[in-house]
């Protein structure tokens, strides 16, 4: 298999009006990732290195996604919609080029699955000419049909041309379908657009590739496989899929989730074995959690790094720049920016470290904030090892505390303190015995008066 070349075309020219939005359909985003970004990733792992791209509305934002993902592509804009067989030949330049297979599939089957595309490339190995990959949908009402005999695919029935024989096979088209690089082109050209809509079909190669005598067959896929986004419903039932496979996914590499349906993860999560998850966790993109830590409920991490045995949350949020060492510590109520938080540190509760370094086994109290935005530009805290910091802090950057510092609660801290000192950064204390019983009568006249306006 991997030494047959291959060349992939994505049909993305779609109009997608019936999602009702200003962003091309493709484009729209599955657990982080554009639907397109999802077959072009199974398009690759089944040893689909070039991909030939066929783009319609929002091409330039469609092709700037994909080359974001995968570099070896060419991009053909379909200009008239004539129907897939014509959106195949809008990329004929690519195939041209020569390949063994040439894989079709469609921009807006975001759960196509790699073991699905490897299938059929394998059939074209092994001699055929055309593999139709098709599924079994509960209910085939609406579907084409597939009618085959002695093995062999012999026509792709539509159901308001099937007879009532017909009509009860439950092997549907499924639309994906993978040719023999060297006839692929020939066959395509011989589609012809005599039907109701003018249109050139794809599924007429089945009957022409047959009437040559080379060999169609049809593959049987999960329904999932061929499940297309075309509104916003859809959208999140397509949604759900994706987040029950990776969840199956992560179960059975290791991972111990207490409420799998409330844990969310992103296209690009990394999750290695013996991390457990508590309920209502959500992970954005570019996530990497090792093996031991366990992350609270109610927690949102995005772009972080999480070291081995560490603890997140509960109600703990790690934006991008998170990088926690092994062992460290973030607690209840705590955000943490751009930030590396060394081994065995402590962030426990109600703090926000952002733009910061923080030593291995340091302390930070609650309510500590680092100041470090002015309004205009951000500024850098360096916190030392074993450093302590105090409940209710306000380090203002940039500043720096020395490796085994102190830092006194309730201190606003505006300049560098050194290793092993002490600091105090706030006002001082005054008490003024017997005014509270003149305040207390202060405002409760002032309370009548206005009461009594």
């Amino acid at each position: 298999m991997t030494s047959r070349t291959c060349l992939t075309v994505i049909l993305a020219a779609g109009e997608g009006t019936r999602m009702k939005s200003s962003l091309p359909k493709v484009l729209h985003e599955i657990a982080g990732l554009p639907i397109v970004g999802h077959v072009a990733k199974a398009v690759q792992g089944a040893g689909g290195s070039d991909i030939a791209l066929v783009v319609g509305r929002g091409a330039d934002k469609v092709e700037t996604s994909v080359r974001a993902l995968v570099s070896n592509i060419t991009v053909h804009e379909q200009v008239e919609r004539l129907g897939t067989g014509h959106a195949v030949l809008a990329a004929q330049s690519a195939i041209e080029a020569g390949y063994d297979d040439i894989i079709v599939v469609f921009g807006d089957t975001p759960l196509i699955e790699t073991s699905a595309l490897e299938m059929a490339r394998e059939k074209l190995a092994g001699g055929s000419d055309i593999v139709v990959m098709g599924f079994r949908p509960d209910n085939p009402h609406g579907y084409g049909r597939l009618i085959e005999q002695d093995g062999r695919l012999i026509a792709i029935r539509e159901e308001k041309d099937a007879s009532e024989a017909e009509k009860k096979i439950g092997f549907c088209n499924g639309g994906l379908m993978a040719l023999r690089g060297d006839s692929a082109l020939a066959l395509l050209h011989m589609i012809k657009n005599e039907n109701a809509k003018g249109e050139y079909y794809l599924t007429d190669v089945v009957e022409i590739a047959n009437s040559q005598g080379k060999s169609v067959v049809a593959i049987e896929i999960s329904p999932d496989n061929v499940i297309g986004i075309n509104t916003r419903l859809e959208l999140a039932e397509a949604e759900a899929i994706w987040q029950n496979r990776k969840r199956r996914e992560m179960m059975l590499a290791g991972v111990s989730m207490q409420a799998p349906e409330t844990v969310f993860f992103s296209h690009d999560t990394v999750i290695e074995a013996d991390v457990t998850l508590e309920p209502n966790i959500v992970f954005g993109p570019g996530v990497s959690i090792a093996s031991g830590t366990v992350i609270h409920a109610f927690s949102h991490i995005e772009g972080a790094s999480i070291g081995a045995n560490a603890s997140i949350g509960p109600f703990a949020r790690l934006r991008p720049g998170a990088n926690l060492a092994a062992k460290a510590k973030v607690g209840n109520f705590v955000e943490v920016k751009n930030a590396k938080i060394g081994q065995g540190a402590k962030l426990n509760h109600l703090s926000y470290i952002g733009d910061a370094t923080v030593g291995a086994d340091a302390n930070i109290g609650a309510g500590t904030i680092t100041c470090n935005y002015d309004g205009y530009n951000k500024y850098h805290t360096e916190i030392g090892t074993n450093t302590f910091v105090g409940s209710n802090s306000s380090l203002v950057a940039p500043v720096s505390i020395g490796d085994n510092a102190y830092v006194a609660s309730g201190s606003v801290i505006t300049e560098n303190v050194p290793a092993d000192a002490l600091a105090f950064g706030r006002a001082r204390q005054e008490i003024k015995e017997g005014r509270a019983v003149q305040l207390r009568a202060r405002y409760a006249a002032l309370k009548l008066s206005k009461k009594a306006e």
